[in-house]
């Protein structure tokens, strides 16, 4: 154990730590492991996460306190104006409010293919610290997952974490676990510290952004006028109308001469993205396959492990310029509907549903 010096501490005598993220990307178990990564440091900590329903593409926050041993940590509120915020996935910032309480005292770790200067328009980022790290291309070349990356990644960017404390707990923590993806694990903490000495950007307060105060979500739909017995009174209901945040990098990429039009990538879909339209096929009436929908499709990647002929396959996203390549259905965009971001799905209409009434 080391006794390790806090380069900065609130009212309370906290260094705070905030993860965003959405489910599947790991940031509950980075909050648990920078819990445990006190022990190493000689540090007081409190450590929990905040999500609704446990599933992929729902939003998570992990929120982590350091303390020194003679200061008791006697406070177990969310974290609101964090020394350290740790950004998951890029394409949360606009649909939630991922950088409130981010201020002139922040360091911001964002995993993104894009460079500090175009981030921070993205982030709408009014002061403090900002590192871009691209953990998605570096986890996929480490063979380990993105919060690897990023706990490393975010142990360079505190000043006060040694990379050799973080490996010990993760041998400690997860080695045991999983001893057969240990060194990958481990090679993809290396490539996320040393990643985060590059691509380094210090805002000051320049007015361009203003600061944006931290609230808690607050729901339009309460217990007085939610729908009666909890029916989402929408079908075709999905966790948001926008699922674009719900992808972990990687998209069904269509190719449209391969494809023998069998609709089994629209059965298996869960989310209604495939869009067909009235044709011929080998000189047959037929119901032709246009693609996805990437504004509703949030990664799952079973149309790819169905297709008999390889026109849907596993591809990465940031290759692919989707605001050209995909067919758009603007019947299913709503201007406002409450949880846009997570919660009811717009209106979905399909023949099944509205024709033959057999939905």
């Amino acid at each position: 154990m080391i006794i390790t010096k806090l380069p900065h501490v609130n009212d309370y005598g906290c260094y705070e730590i905030r993860l965003e993220s959405i489910g599947g990307l790991g940031a509950n178990l980075s909050g648990k492991i920078l819990g445990e990564l006190s022990i190493a440091l000689g540090l007081n900590c409190s450590s929990f996460s905040s999500y609704g329903s446990e599933k992929r593409g729902s939003p998570v926050k992990a929120f982590i306190r350091y303390a020194d041993q003679a200061m008791p940590i006697r406070i177990n509120s969310p974290v609101t104006n964090p020394h350290l915020f740790g950004l998951f996935h890029e394409r949360m910032a606009g649909k939630l409010p991922v950088m409130a309480g981010v201020g002139e005292h922040t360091t911001v770790v964002v995993n993104t293919a894009q460079t500090p200067h175009v981030m921070r328009d993205t982030l709408r980022m009014h002061a403090g610290i900002l590192i871009c790290v691209d953990a998605l291309a570096i986890a996929a070349e480490a063979e380990t997952r993105v919060n690897m990356v990023m706990l490393g990644a975010l142990a360079k960017a505190a000043g006060f974490i040694p990379l050799e404390a973080l490996e010990q707990t993760i041998r400690d923590t997860i080695g045991g676990r999983y001893p057969q993806s240990l060194d990958q694990n481990l090679d993809g903490i290396r490539r996320g510290y040393e990643a985060a000495q590059s691509n380094i950007l210090q805002i000051e307060p320049d007015g361009k952004y203003p600061p944006a105060e931290y609230r808690e979500p607050q729901s339009e739909w309460g217990y007085r006028n939610a729908p009666i017995g909890g029916v989402i009174p929408i079908y075709g209901s999905t966790v948001s109308n926008d699922l674009t945040a719900s992808r972990q990098g990687y998209i069904p990429v269509f190719k449209a001469e391969a494809c023998i039009h069998c609709g089994l990538c629209d059965t298996t879909c869960p989310d209604m993205v495939f869009q067909f339209s009235r044709g011929e096929y080998k000189g047959k009436p037929h119901a032709i396959n246009n693609g996805p929908d990437y504004h509703h499709c949030k990664g799952c990647l079973r149309c790819c492990e169905i297709c008999p002929t390889d026109a849907l396959t596993v591809g990465n996203e940031r290759e692919h310029d989707i605001t050209k390549t995909h067919v758009r259905n603007a019947d299913l965009i709503v201007k406002r509907m409450q949880f846009e971001d997570a919660g009811t799905n717009s209106y979905m209409e399909s023949e099944s549903a509205t024709v033959n009434n057999t939905y």
